[in-house]
């Protein structure tokens, strides 16, 4: 019987000396899908329409990278140091070849491991990311905040303001996002600390201040995916990568934010899906 997210249980695996939370969803035939997630993010807020559909035919691999959810450890403040959890993480697994998926902080350790570990890694989806030194990026902190304040005055969750539109469409389905990721009854993740948070700002800040990295140095076929108006990481950064990158494809969103991906699962997994499998 094929695993779905919200059956998959918890497991860990020893890192450096270090234990990694992680569950594995779908077949356990082909090359794995290695999900690299967003700032605050533990296993519970992956939305399971995506990992589900993702895990159609493939294994798909969701874990917490150090010192998040239910990882040991300390988060580290650079995104350097992120990748090299995250290559170790997949060492420790024995792949010796993988996709991976990586939206927001997720997308800019994507980046990092692709260039590093270029022999393991096959391709590559990018989601509501930034190069090195994209545009707004450094200002990812205050937007949280904002955020926060603003969706407790209005009685809603912070992703509604961060990562979907204000219409009508977009907030119905942030709605539907947001109950899907209260599917999962048994076996939850604990919840991201404030130490890992300011740590993950503290890299994001850094990863927006640096100069622009090697783009051309990823060989890998990319796909690069966002709405078309999104606050946190700007849309024009999404532009900019596929632009840059030599093996890129492009897919906006209409009426999307940051969240992108989760309001247009059912298209964005077929399209995803199709770029996994050429």
């Amino acid at each position: 019987m094929t695993t779905t997210f919200n059956t998959a249980a918890t497991k860990a695996v020893r890192v450096n000396g270090t234990n990694f939370a992680y569950r594995q969803i779908g077949d356990k035939r082909g090359v794995p899908v290695v999900f690299l997630h967003h700032l605050t993010a533990v296993l519970e807020d992956w939305d399971p329409a995506v990992v589900d559909g993702l895990a159609k035919n493939r294994p798909v691999i969701i874990f917490d990278n150090r010192g998040v959810g239910g990882s040991e450890g300390r988060t580290p403040e650079t995104v350097a140091d992120m990748a090299k959890d995250a290559m170790a993480f997949i060492d420790a697994l024995g792949f010796p070849k993988v996709d991976l998926f990586g939206f927001s902080l997720g997308g800019f350790v994507a980046q990092a491991i692709a260039q590093d570990w270029p022999d393991v890694v096959r391709r590559v989806i990018l989601a509501g990311t930034a190069p090195a030194g994209g545009k707004g990026i450094s200002n990812a902190g205050a937007l949280l905040q904002d955020a926060i304040a603003k969706a407790a005055a209005e009685n809603k969750h912070p992703k509604h303001l961060l990562f979907f539109r204000p219409s009508k469409n977009s907030q119905q389905a942030a709605d539907a996002f947001l109950s899907r990721l209260s599917e999962r009854k048994e076996d939850r993740d604990a919840a991201v600390t404030n130490e890992a948070v300011h740590a993950q700002v503290a890299a994001i800040t850094k990863w927006g201040t640096a100069s622009a990295g090697p783009l051309h140095s990823i060989s890998q076929p990319v796909l690069v995916v966002n709405g078309d108006n999104d606050i946190m990481v700007p849309t024009i950064n999404s532009v900019e990568l596929a632009g840059k990158l030599p093996k890129a494809e492009l897919s906006i969103f209409p009426d999307a934010g940051h969240g992108a991906i989760f309001q247009y699962h059912e298209m964005f997994t077929q399209q995803a899906l199709r770029f996994l499998q050429a």
